[in-house]
């Protein structure tokens, strides 16, 4: 083999192994949409639920939708909305899954979209890091890791997340 072809073969794996782990520190790419900063609360002992946290940018030119996902140490993960009526705060699950358009970011942050880890075997603890997957249309099922920050952060360390939506600053425990 020669040199040439010996570094065209190293450099397609090297762009290979490239493709399959994060894009970033903490950011992971499933076809056109680019997950950024997965994220949950610390929970006190005996919670059974938690929240995870995440933005989804489609940089495409068709509609992905996140239609569930799955975490490490929960029975079950659901996807919600959270929304004020006046003063009442409702919060409910999200039917068909979070369409995120050509183009648009969505973000699931406190006090707006967010996923409830449900029926939780053990708290989760600052510092350590959950393993889950998020379910796509399109893009299909991707690996990620939810970094465990302080039970009231309201975004990620780094300051790297984006305000919520509707109760922005409303501590609702997840």
């Amino acid at each position: 083999m020669s040199t040439l072809s010996r570094f065209l073969a190293t450099g397609s794996l090297v762009a290979l192994a490239l493709l399959a782990v994060p894009a970033g520190a903490h950011e992971y790419k499933a076809g056109a949409l680019a997950i950024a900063h997965p994220w949950t609360r610390a929970t006190p002992n005996g919670a059974k639920v938690g929240g995870g946290y995440l933005s989804v940018t489609n940089t495409g030119t068709t509609p992905d939708t996140l239609l569930g996902a799955s975490v490490t140490g929960a029975d079950h993960v659901e996807i919600h909305s959270m929304t004020m009526d006046g003063t009442v705060m409702k919060m409910a699950p999200v039917a068909g899954g979070l369409v995120i358009a050509p183009g648009a970011t969505v973000t699931l942050a406190p006090g707006g979209y967010h996923m409830m880890f449900v029926d939780l075997q053990a708290p989760l603890k600052k510092g350590e890091r959950v393993k889950g997957t998020l379910q796509f249309e399109k893009a299909g099922t991707v690996p990620v890791e939810f970094a465990v920050e302080a039970i009231g952060a309201k975004a990620p360390e780094g300051g790297h997340g984006e305000g919520g939506h509707g109760a922005a600053g409303h501590d609702h425990g997840h």
